[in-house]
């Protein structure tokens, strides 16, 4: 096994990315491309693995502006449309693959049946339709994907459980509000922390800044990146200089290296 993972930000924006649709927000407005923020996406490469976690409905534009040729499988975080919108774009790599293996909370699986029935149907499936692997992620069951341990951290945003997931030293987590202890704990000895911070403002169901800040503070990894980003957080220059030196804003298209064991 190779002794790194490259981890690749696809999109690090809120539900309606950033810019917004038909707004003159000044943030929107901005030339500066770490304020251009595509849905919240992450790509985790190693060994000649490819995995990444959400595909919303930028996910064609993330696997061209990358090149990717393989995808190895997707885990999800939760059901909402930003996290999973994509799904349907995995059609060329089922073509050269066979079945993409998915990995998720039954309920989210449940959901995208619902919602993609033409994808997930055992007979009779459309022709052309990409077609999915189904493994179902469980609280507390870690399991094994490309050789490396993946951890599953339950949260919970607002009332709606979300999975974040770790993968060595590095840990993410979005769309997050609140952590029981013990899923706290899994996060200990991150090298690497990533976690949502929607704006200034407190949220229902999202981190703000402040509370974003604290948790990276509880957490204590080496580093930690904010992601799930709003337009009303700021300008990304701005937000940047006001942060503690080990804590940064993630941005469209950053990669990190991690070494692994």
């Amino acid at each position: 096994m190779d002794n790194q993972m490259t981890i690749t930000f696809l999109g690090t924006g809120t539900s309606q990315g950033i810019p917004v649709i038909g707004s003159n927000h000044p943030v929107c407005l901005s030339d500066d491309p770490r304020d251009k923020r595509l849905r919240v996406s992450v790509l985790l490469s190693w060994d000649g693995f490819n995995f990444v976690i959400d595909c919303g409905p930028d996910f064609r534009q993330q696997m061209l502006t990358h090149n990717i040729k393989k995808l190895d499988g997707i885990l999800f975080t939760h059901e909402h449309a930003d996290h999973t919108a994509g799904i349907d774009d995995i059609r060329p790599f089922f073509f050269r693959q066979g079945d993409i293996p998915i990995y998720a909370h039954e309920r989210v699986v449940s959901s995208l049946n619902r919602r993609f029935d033409y994808i997930f149907a055992d007979e009779n499936r459309y022709p052309g339709a990409p077609a999915v692997q189904v493994n179902e992620v469980r609280k507390d069951e870690p399991f094994v994907l490309g050789g490396l341990q993946i951890t599953p951290i339950e949260a919970f945003h607002n009332r709606l459980q979300v999975f974040g997931y770790r993968v060595g030293g590095f840990s993410y987590l979005t769309d997050v509000k609140r952590l029981e202890d013990d899923q706290l704990q899994k996060l200990k000895g991150s090298e690497v922390l990533v976690v949502n911070a929607l704006r200034e403002e407190p949220h229902h169901s999202h981190f703000n800044l402040v509370e974003a800040l604290e948790f990276a503070e509880e957490v204590g990894a080496d580093i930690t990146y904010f992601t799930h980003i709003s337009h009303l957080l700021g300008f990304h220059e701005v937000v940047e200089k006001k942060l503690p030196k080990n804590v940064h804003l993630a941005y469209d298209n950053l990669k990190l290296n991690l070494e692994i064991t």
